[in-house]
């Protein structure tokens, strides 16, 4: 019997292991799935294999958000190759993203003003995002200066992650009508949970303590309904938006 189900197991690594290499995975799932075996050939199959498989959007959203908690560095250095290798704008984009999703905001900020040239000036999602990175960079009036620009465009320049960007560059310049009428505008239209969190700890900050805790208090009952990596992510909004009024 033993033998038998480590044969069985055997015979699981190594096809999870063929599908590692046939599909293109990094070669540490190799490892995940040899030393740590069944556990490991399980964390595999649920993150790669039913993706595969399924396709759908959900399943997508949660391997990759999986793949990010095991390898958070991962999408850095595939982009990073992929620029060096063929540095197209989409690819200086790709890097400038991935950037800053570790916080390297001042990397990703250049990249984003370097793509933005030429045919790709007016590009909405370089202006966003070098703008956005900018702010993080405590440079508010060149995000504001990038966001008006970006506005310009009737299209693709007035969406709601546009209005929340422009609502924390007024915010930080003391140009606070604008910043509240921009923060209600995204959180009215913004799906998720940060503009939300944003518009509630400009109000406590504003002295608006009142209405930020009632928006908190609507975080967590939103937040009883979401799951695993979803509750995780609009954990960290809501976060954000209490300790602004402590």
């Amino acid at each position: 019997m033993l033998i038998s189900g480590f044969l069985v197991s055997l015979v699981v690594a190594v096809l999870l292991c063929w599908h590692a290499v046939k599909t293109g995975r990094d070669s540490f799932w190799l490892w995940i799935i040899l030393m740590f075996q069944p556990i490991g050939g399980a964390v595999y199959f649920f993150l790669n294999v039913v993706p595969d498989i399924f396709g759908g959007t959900t399943a997508q959203k949660v391997s990759r958000a999986a793949r990010e908690t095991l390898d958070p560095n991962r999408e850095y250095r595939e982009a990073k190759l992929a620029h060096a290798e063929t540095p197209t704008v989409r690819n200086q984009s790709r890097l400038a993203h991935a950037a800053a999703h570790l916080g390297h905001y001042a990397e990703a900020e250049a990249l984003y003003a370097a793509a933005a040239q030429g045919v790709h000036a007016d590009d909405p999602a370089l202006l966003l995002g070098r703008a956005k990175a900018l702010l993080e960079l405590g440079r508010a009036a060149e995000a504001l200066t990038t966001l008006e620009k970006l506005g310009e465009d009737a299209a693709h320049g007035r969406t709601p992650p546009a209005a929340l960007a422009m609502a924390r560059a007024y915010d930080a310049l003391g140009r606070t009508d604008e910043a509240d009428r921009a923060f209600q505008w995204a959180s009215e239209r913004m799906p998720g949970f940060e503009a939300l969190a944003r518009y509630a700890a400009f109000m406590a900050h504003a002295g608006r303590k009142d209405e930020a805790r009632d928006v908190v208090r609507e975080l967590d009952q939103r937040m009883t309904k979401l799951k695993g990596q979803f509750r995780k992510e609009a954990q960290t909004w809501r976060d954000l938006a209490a300790s602004a009024l402590r």
